[in-house]
């Protein structure tokens, strides 16, 4: 989901399996169909096409771009944004190829990853704010992906 919770396979009206080519042609139909300068002499629609237009932007270079589609379609698309320091994005894309390699084994899939790297920054932010405690049930959730 994208950050306003749209789908932006949806907005492209495209399915989660299509072609990087299946893509840029939805992109374009779609850019075509809500450019702005398109409903200019129609004001009641304008404002909606802008937003529209936007979304199928935002869309398209998440999925245009094979890491970020990566991330996005591992359930961290809150971790992506334009100003994101390229380190960790390639981090990122990373940890999403070696669970997508990684045998499906009981307990350890893309969803616990996901769920461990909010738990991580979770335990981050109350150490930043002056509560040094770390969650026994983190602890755990560590453990058993340094031993996997």
């Amino acid at each position: 989901m994208s950050k306003a919770g749209t789908c932006y396979y949806s907005v492209l009206g495209i399915c989660k399996q299509a072609s990087a080519s299946e893509i840029r042609d939805a992109y374009r139909r779609q850019a075509l169909k809500w450019h702005p300068d398109r409903w200019t002499r129609n004001p009641k629609v304008a404002g909606e096409a802008t937003k529209r237009f936007q979304q199928i932007q935002e869309a398209y270079s998440v999925l245009s771009d094979k890491g970020k589609r990566r991330i996005y379609d591992a359930g961290l698309v809150g971790l992506l944004a334009d100003d994101d320091d390229e380190g960790f994005l390639n981090f990122m894309q990373e940890m999403v190829l070696i669970m997508q390699n990684v045998k499906s084994q009981e307990g350890n899939n893309l969803e616990d990853l996901r769920g461990l790297l909010m738990d991580m920054m979770a335990d981050d932010e109350r150490r930043k704010f002056g509560f040094d405690w770390d969650s026994s049930q983190t602890a755990r959730k560590r453990a058993r992906f340094a031993d996997a």
